[in-house]
């Protein structure tokens, strides 16, 4: 429904210059039809996102100082009890590196080096594979 105003004679130039005002209802009127399309209801943003709430700055992401390992206090020496278990034990290892003898003994790399130099002079173990970084030993066979 259209509403139209006139009003008469306003003082300018020209003088007979007549002056409308159209006032629309509520509804807009469509290009092609009478009807107008149904509206398509949009689907609500996902909510992983908490709302802004305000402008302003926000906060800055805080970076986690990471996972930090605990550190191991390893022995620099035998004592008599970790010799003795070096001794019966560790020719019995499948595979017997420095690493496992650090980890299994508690001791340190250095020492761990020195026990297989001992356990080799003594023939207990034999090595399977040298190389500068890792050396891998093995138990004494009788083959």
């Amino acid at each position: 429904m259209l509403l139209v105003v006139y009003i008469d004679r306003l003082v300018s130039w020209p003088p007979t210059f007549l002056l409308a005002f159209v006032v629309c209802s509520d509804r807009k009127p469509s290009r092609g039809s009478d009807e107008m399309a149904p509206k398509k209801e949009k689907a609500p943003p996902p909510a992983s996102k908490p709302a802004k709430s305000g402008g302003g700055k926000q906060k800055k992401k805080k970076w986690s100082k990471g996972k930090q390992k605990e550190k191991v206090n390893n022995a620099v020496l035998f004592d008599q009890a970790s010799y003795d278990k070096m001794l019966t034990e560790v020719p019995k290892y499948k595979m017997i590196t420095t690493s496992v003898l650090s980890d299994r003994l508690k001791i340190n790399g250095s020492l761990a080096r020195r026990a297989i130099k001992d356990l080799m002079a003594r023939g207990s173990i034999r090595m399977v594979s040298a190389h500068s970084a890792q050396q891998i030993y093995t138990r004494a066979t009788n083959t």
